[in-house]
């Protein structure tokens, strides 16, 4: 050591650097022998569950990915070469897109389109990077719904927000089994089907026969509700003009509206069954009792209150199913003499009236059954409320009750869920019928079908007679509330027809209420042959014995068509909406090679459709 190094400075240094040697070596060592965490990987997003019809065949709603396309505006150098060539790509407007990006030039990012599909973005994508676009634009991959069906059953099926969470219909009831949540509140995978009543087959016939009676009437609005009488379960609910499910947020009020279980309107005549099984349920009344109609139903009370009711005609000597057939106020308001207020309303309250059904959906209306307290009430109520007035009903409710008088004297609960099914398959939940309490005599149940049945071949409804199949029916038509003068409307009239068939062995409740028809406004003329054809459309479309159906030999043997092969040419096909059945056959291939995820049927594949084929390209397929 010389005088410019100092021997005790150099072994501290010396010692510090072999202890520092030694602690990385000691690290090392520790990292060496020590098992890595898992890497971290990005979240998923929450996947939400699937809407099926009963048949299996039709999704009705299942989740997607879309993109949202936006810019920066300061990065267009050209804004009107990037308006004209976007423009017919994202389905919009030239002077449009130019516009929207002007008002917000000063603005950091702006968006273009929301929620373009995968197709769109890929080409989209190709056009921006061939121009020059491609640094001024972003594409932000987002999770969505999407509705194969469009407006189909659209009050029904419901709608879902961005975020993630249902706000109308099936959709918002049924959200805790579409997209639960973890114990943290948060959103987790859903792999679920639900299985809806509804036959999407049926519910498209059905649509069809509303929309022509909606035109043909110049309705404002028609609801139609077809269900199975003995289980309960809804084939078919129509309620227009309807919403398309894609374009929600551009739907109207009207079309979002979910009427045959919000809202709640005087029924008119058709209450006459539930009016005429209760009298004769509670013994007010026979089958053999007869009541004069002239025209004119009037009574003075003790009070000094005078009630008139009018009639149509002058009917004469009338049986309850006289009344029935003819519908007939005068008949009908001499009948509610002989109950008593109390009585009469226990027994409409029995049949679910004044009450929700449970049914569902969000937003269900009670209705209103009077109380003989209420302010309101008068000497009038009770034979006003005999014909249909001074009570307000759902179109859910007059089909509830009527499976009293369809299943002898039984309602059963309505609902709109088959079957629920995990991701395994399994089924989680399988709707059984649920009778409730009994309402009605097996034999006044049957009388009452029984008078409808005369209705529909002598009576108001002949017009919903079908010939070969038995049917009974009730028409009514009431005015409608005036919401702005009070009382009731001089011009609106809400028309409406309740169907039971095949009369002998009950299976099918047809429900039909067309509001706001102009010109000819009676039921029996306007809605009546609108039961006859869909209730003809319900016959063929289940496969239902007529009595004059041709009756042809057959082999035994049935020969069913099986799936069109799929031919992959120069560019890669779309699958999506395809079978897992029709896939699989590609597995054989050597060409290429399909990977398949998942069951059911394909809703997003890579890559995109239109791809040109390359040798061994590999295809995947997501499959729900």
């Amino acid at each position: 050591m010389n005088g410019y190094i100092k021997k005790w400075p150099m072994i501290v240094l010396i010692a510090a650097g072999v202890l520092f040697t030694l602690f990385v070596i000691i690290k090392y060592t520790q990292f060496a022998f020590t098992e890595l965490p898992p890497a971290m990987t990005k979240a998923e997003e929450p996947h939400r569950g699937s809407i099926i019809d009963r048949t299996g065949d039709k999704v009705l709603a299942y989740s997607s990915t879309y993109y949202n396309f936006g810019i920066t505006p300061q990065a267009i150098k050209n804004v009107e070469k990037f308006a004209r060539i976007i423009a017919p790509e994202i389905g919009e407007n030239e002077n449009t897109v130019l516009s929207h990006i002007k008002a917000n030039a000063s603005r950091s990012f702006v968006y273009i389109k929301k929620k373009i599909n995968d197709d769109t973005y890929n080409s989209l994508r190709s056009l921006c990077r061939s121009n020059g676009f491609l640094g001024a634009v972003n594409f932000e991959k987002v999770h969505g719904r999407v509705y194969p069906e469009n407006t189909l059953a659209s009050q029904l099926i419901g709608f879902v927000g961005n975020d993630g969470n249902g706000l109308a219909g099936i959709e918002y009831s049924m959200q805790d089994y579409l997209s639960p949540t973890n114990t943290d509140g948060e959103l987790i995978n859903s792999e679920k089907k639900i299985y809806l009543t509804i036959d999407a087959n049926l519910q498209y016939e059905l649509e069809k026969v509303a929309s022509e009676a909606m035109e043909k009437t110049q309705a404002a609005n028609i609801m139609l509700i077809a269900a199975e009488a003995k289980t309960g379960e809804i084939l078919s609910y129509v309620s227009l003009p309807s919403a398309n499910l894609n374009e929600y947020s551009y739907s109207t009020e009207e079309e979002k509206k979910n009427r045959p279980v919000t809202d709640s309107y005087e029924p008119g005549s058709v209450f006459k069954i539930f009016t005429v099984a209760s009298f004769l349920d509670t013994g007010a009344i026979t089958k053999d009792d007869i009541f004069m109609c002239d025209g004119i139903y009037e009574k003075r009370t003790n009070t000094g209150e005078r009630i008139r009711i009018t009639c149509l005609d002058h009917h004469g000597w009338e049986t309850a199913r006289d009344a029935l057939k003819y519908s007939c106020n005068d008949a009908l308001a001499q009948m509610s003499d002989k109950i008593e207020s109390e009585v009469f309303l226990n027994k409409l309250r029995a049949f679910g009236f004044g009450s929700k059904t449970g049914i569902e959906l969000p937003g269900e209306t009670s209705g209103l059954v009077r109380n003989t307290s209420d302010r309101l009430w008068s000497a009038r109520s009770k034979p006003t409320i005999a014909i249909g007035q001074e009570i307000t009903v759902s179109a859910i409710q007059m089909v509830q009750a009527a499976t009293a008088i369809a299943n002898g004297g039984v309602p059963v609960k309505l609902t709109f869920i088959k079957k629920i099914v995990d991701r395994d398959g399994n089924e989680e939940y399988t709707h059984y019928p649920e009778l409730k309490q009994r309402v009605l005599k097996e034999s006044t149940a049957n009388y009452v079908l029984s008078c409808m049945e005369t209705v529909a071949q002598t009576g108001t409804g002949i017009r919903a007679k079908i010939g070969d199949v038995s049917i009974g029916v009730k028409t009514g038509t009431a005015q409608m509330a005036d919401p702005v003068n009070g009382g009731y409307s001089s011009t609106d009239f809400l028309s409406n027809c309740i169907a039971v068939f095949p009369v002998e062995d009950p299976k099918i409740i047809l429900y039909i209420v067309i509001q706001k028809a102009q010109g000819e406004t009676y039921a029996g003329r306007i809605v009546a042959p609108v039961i006859n054809q869909a209730a003809n459309v319900i016959i063929d479309n289940l496969g239902m014995s007529r009595k004059n159906a041709a009756s042809l030999a057959h082999s035994g043997v049935i020969e069913i068509a099986g799936d069109t092969p799929i031919e992959i040419k120069n560019k890669v096909p779309n699958f999506k909406g395809m079978a897992k059945r029709q896939i699989l056959p590609l597995m054989n291939r050597t060409d290429i090679n399909i990977k398949v995820n998942g069951d059911g049927w394909v809703k997003d594949q890579q890559p995109p459709a239109g791809t040109p084929l390359s040798e061994n390209m590999e295809i995947e397929l997501y499959l729900e």
